[in-house]
């Protein structure tokens, strides 16, 4: 699969201008920084201000390098073709979220205060969706989409479970939102769709398959 040039060029982009936020911001951050918190808004994780500004960027980096791999080194390498354009927005994507959660955990430990799960929530609602718009569109391959050992044994499994997945995404993206109106059952809303979602299509892709062996 031929990857197109903004999926290339956009993601590097954001990696250096990472990678240059993290420089210029480096001396006016505390040595230690916030870097994870509770669902109760509060800070229960701290590391080094080296790691915390430059884990990201270097993650990015990393992330990159294996996004751009995958096509290539996929044994259903030819089904890329089928939803590539997915497959590269849905990369774009992934570094602008990335990008996001960086920005406002440094605007956190500049002295920002805001409900960070509560600011996050419009992001993961953007990913769950556009997740549910790739995984609609995608074919069977080993390292995009709703990997079972009975949609990786068969096809139109694959697909069927494929089809019901990308419309629970989709539908945990929207509940995800409502985070925004009540910031205080923020994780109830994210965590919990998200979950539904993964354990139902694990299921109904046995059912499927079960269905097509008799």
């Amino acid at each position: 699969m031929k990857i197109n040039k903004i999926s290339v060029i956009f993601p590097i982009i954001l990696i250096i201008v990472s990678f240059l936020i993290a420089i210029y911001f480096y001396p006016f951050l505390p040595d230690q920084v916030a870097t994870h918190w509770g669902s109760n808004n509060q800070v229960n994780g701290y590391s080094s201000k080296a790691f915390g500004l430059f884990f990201m960027p270097v993650l990015s980096v990393f992330l990159f390098f294996l996004f751009i791999s995958l096509p290539k080194i996929d044994p259903y390498k030819k089904n890329f073709d089928q939803f590539k354009k997915y497959f590269q927005n849905f990369i774009n994507l992934i570094f602008v979220f990335f990008f996001y959660v960086y920005l406002i955990t440094i605007l956190w430990n500049l002295g920002f205060n805001f409900n960070m799960i509560q600011i996050l929530s419009p992001a993961f609602a953007a990913l769950f969706y556009y997740a549910g718009v790739l995984t609609s569109h995608a074919k069977q391959n080993w390292f995009v989409g709703i990997r079972t050992p009975w949609t990786m044994s068969n096809e139109l499994v694959w697909d069927k479970t494929h089809k019901i997945g990308g419309k629970l995404f989709k539908l945990t993206g929207l509940i995800s939102l409502l985070s925004l109106i009540l910031p205080d059952l923020s994780v109830f809303f994210i965590l919990v769709p998200i979950l539904f979602t993964t354990v139902f299509v694990f299921i109904y892709s046995y059912i499927e398959y079960k269905k097509s062996v008799i």
